[in-house]
């Protein structure tokens, strides 16, 4: 271990992360007494700032007494062999894993010499490294065995249990050595055993019928390790807090309000039994009293909640009406209230532990997984139209052409007027006739003049289609087809924006701890990926300018309608960075705005109670605010929630694959309309226009003759006839198989073969495999699920 230069006193908090997450061996306090030359009382006041360290979750402690960085793992740790890919690449993921919240990490276990002989099961002791987004496992030495489990579909083939991985990248089938009681075509948790080429599995869990409706959301929370039940105390907490008072009592005048009536601060403020409309959003903030506890009475307002048609909570609603501020002709005032989830969700509290623990709620086609019990979630804290509600509300002024002028923040109680679907919202619009055109109308003229802001502002502008997946009441797929788009969609989200803005804008004026919602600049390898697939469509991208989210937009538009623009349009959003959270701002680029911060979403996202729990604290608005201890700890909780969030963005995204390959299950063997998404030296990808789904065609399917690969084109091109197969390019293409379990799909041309010049296998016959065909149960006769993506 490698002694650090002399120094006087104590390291310093980041000296000692930087230690032990370089060191090749455990940290212990020992280890890192003696690498910072510690002696006597040095000694003693070490292990006191590893215990304050420790507290304020900058490091962890590992099986040994050894230390680690939090929400990292160990220099040396304890590893399980979790898979041996075709390619003879191991993986592994930590055997303890106690960082909360985090989703464990998966590890490439790197050997020297000889051909690995470690098997799934296996444990492993190992040296980690932290390599660019990843990590790598040195072996140090072979433990005793344990076990590896992988979600997978049984099916039965020449007499003989084989099982199906249900992730698309799993190419292999593995013989079953031990069904558990399991019946071909059940979906099953099973341990996979055995040495490479011979592994076999054994079945350890019955999940049920994988093809049943509403089963492929279950495989996403299996193989995620979502948390879906609530346990006992956090449900009993639950009842107990949704009956909490939301209009407290008239409390006596006490020493504070005659302390805010000396320094100038005016009357109380009215509860909420003689509340007049709120003052515009210039005047002060409210005095000591409404701090303490009282709520503004909102309720005479016709607050409106817009939300999906699907949508299973509303976290916000909205107002607006013409300023009549003289210093603001012309502009506008409004209300974004917000479910006032702090006041419910204490921290330290068994609803809150439960809440970081799953970081978000999760959305399903059939279900939601909710990060608070249905309770609180789709009951107590979702504003529903006629009930009074808790909100913590931004009142906001804004000028004719868009500029925010002012806001404050409060706790109010309201009374939402209509629960309208956007459609709904936007036909009543349209018509300009109905029971809430008298509160539409005027929503519409104030996002008029944000809408003049954001365009000045000239955020990135990617018109993505999002899928909808349409069930019947059985959980059926009636369709699958891209989200309408609407104004009521752009005029929700610019209120959002703007309220998540003033939150941000609001806890920096008072220095107070910010959970901010952070988009870096691109990176130049990305931007330089970029420029080189541009250039193959003749369409000029400039290294040496300023990057701005207009740029982007300026290459769209030289884009046009042309057939690549989806896939240009994809390939810019490949070139941005991964959207994150934490305390130290640095813009969010994509928006381009300087200072964002995400308050609208509290009873669905973790990082917005943070930040409704800073905005109490900072402006005394009442109980729920953000702890101290808390407060320490913001960086650690950015990381586990934006880990989280990720971990369901992957569910989400693989659960509307599996509905799309159901789907596209009823059409197998028809030609349809498709366009190349991706292409690689063995084949391309497509995707079936207007319903999505990623499928791939060989290239050995292409024909007899040899198609070479052009990395800089993006596109396959044939020997002798020059045919290119290319990016962006449409076809008509025919679908071979649609996998509702793994979501994956396969087509193949209108009069191609299988085989090509090198004699491919055929369909449905893979590596380690039989050839199979996956049935459901009582299926009508011709309808197949086949094989795996290739």
């Amino acid at each position: 271990m490698k002694r650090q230069n002399k120094q006087v006193g104590l390291p310093t908090r980041q000296q000692i992360i930087d230690f032990i997450t370089n060191s090749d061996t455990p940290a212990g306090k020992r280890e890192i007494a003696r690498a910072f030359g510690l002696h006597g009382q040095d000694k003693i006041a070490l292990k006191a700032l590893l215990k304050d360290m420790a507290d304020e979750g900058l490091i962890d402690s590992a099986p040994g007494r050894a230390f680690h960085k939090m929400g990292g793992l160990p220099r040396v740790t304890v590893l399980r062999i979790t898979d041996v890919d075709d390619g003879g690449n191991v993986w592994a993921q930590p055997e303890r894993w106690e960082a909360e919240g985090v989703p464990e990490p998966r590890l490439r276990v790197r050997e020297r010499g000889k051909r690995s002989e470690l098997a799934p099961g296996d444990r492993i002791l190992a040296r980690t490294e932290e390599a660019g987004n990843g990590w790598i496992a040195h072996p140090m030495k072979k433990l005793q065995r344990g076990e590896a489990l992988m979600l997978g579909v049984l099916h039965e083939e020449g007499g003989k249990l084989w099982l199906q991985g249900v992730e698309k990248k799993e190419r292999r089938d593995f013989p079953v050595s031990d069904a558990g009681g399991a019946q071909p075509g059940d979906l099953v948790l099973a341990e996979k055993a055995g040495r490479p080429p011979r592994i076999t599995a054994r079945v350890t869990q019955r999940l049920g019928d994988p093809f049943e409706p509403r089963s492929f959301s279950l495989i996403a929370i299996h193989k995620h390790g979502i948390p879906s039940v609530f346990g006992e105390e956090v449900f009993e907490e639950a009842v107990r807090v949704a009956k909490l008072p939301i209009i407290p009592p008239r409390a006596p005048l006490g020493e504070g309000d005659r302390d805010a009536k000396r320094r100038g601060g005016g009357a109380p403020s009215k509860t909420a039994a003689d509340a007049a409309a709120p003052p515009p959003p210039s005047a002060v903030p409210l005095p000591e009293q409404a701090r303490a506890g009282f709520r503004e009475d909102l309720r005479h307002l016709p607050i409106v909640a817009i939300d999906p048609a699907d949508a299973r909570d509303h976290d916000d609603a909205v107002w607006a009406a013409p300023d009549d501020d003289p210093g603001n002709p012309g502009g506008w005032k409004a209300i974004v209230a917000i479910a006032d989830v702090s006041f419910y969700v204490r921290t330290g509290s068994a609803l809150d532990r439960e809440a970081r623990r799953r970081g978000n709620s999760v959305y399903f086609p059939d279900r939601v997984v909710p990060m608070l019990p249905e309770l609180l979630s789709a009951d107590v804290c979702s504003l529903k139209a006629g009930e009074d509600r808790a909100a913590l509300v931004c009142h906001l002024q804004v000028s004719k052409d868009g500029a925010l002028k002012a806001w404050r923040f409060t706790r109010a109680v309201i009374r939402v007027a209509a629960n309208l679907a956007y459609e709904d919202a936007q036909a009543t619009f349209d018509a300009g006739e109905g029971a809430m055109i008298d509160a539409l109308r005027p929503l519409w003229g104030c996002w008029a003049a944000l809408d003049k802001a954001r365009r000045k502002r000239d955020p990135l502008d990617l018109d993505l289609p999002e899928r909808r997946v349409v069930l019947d009441e059985k959980g059926r797929i009636m369709s699958v087809a891209p989200r309408e788009r609407l104004d009521a969609h752009r005029l929700i989200e610019e209120y959002m924006v703007t309220a998540n803005v003033a939150a941000a804008k609001a806890l920096e004026a008072k220095k107070a701890p910010v959970m901010y919602r952070i988009h870096e600049p691109p990176a130049r390898e990305k931007l330089v990926a970029l420029k080189d697939y541009l250039a193959t469509f003749g369409v000029e991208f400039a290294l040496g300018q300023v990057i701005r989210p207009a740029t982007f937009n300026r290459v769209l538009e030289r884009v046009g309608d042309a057939d690549f623009r989806p896939q240009a349009m994809e390939q810019v959003l490949r070139t941005q960075t991964q959207a994150y959270y934490g305390p130290q701002n640095a813009g969010h680029f994509g928006l381009a705005l300087g200072s964002y911060a995400h308050f609208t979403s509290p009873i669905r996202r973790y990082s917005d109670l943070v930040v409704h729990r800073s905005l109490v604290e900072a402006y005394r608005l009442g109980p729920g605010g953000l702890t101290a201890d808390e407060a320490t700890t913001m960086e650690r909780i950015g990381e586990s929630i934006s880990q989280l969030e990720r971990r369901a963005m992957e569910a989400e995204r693989e659960t509307i694959d599996r509905y799309v390959a159901a789907y596209l299950a009823e059409h197998v063997g028809q030609v349809m309309d498709a366009r190349i998404t991706g292409v690689q030296s063995f084949g391309f990808f497509a995707t079936v226009e207007g319903v999505g789904g990623d499928g791939l065609v060989p290239a050995r399917d292409l024909g007899t003759e040899y198609f070479r690969y052009d990395e800089a084109g993006q596109r396959l091109v044939g020997d002798d006839s020059g045919e290119e197969y290319a990016l962006g390019q449409r076809l008509r293409l025919r679908l071979a198989e649609a996998n509702p379990v793994s979501g994956a799909l396969r087509f193949e041309l209108p009069e191609g073969s299988f085989g090509g010049a090198g004699g491919g296998r055929g369909p449905g016959r893979g590596k380690g495999g039989p050839k199979r065909v996956l049935k459901r149960r009582g299926r009508p006769p011709g309808i197949r699920h086949q094989g795996k993506r290739r």
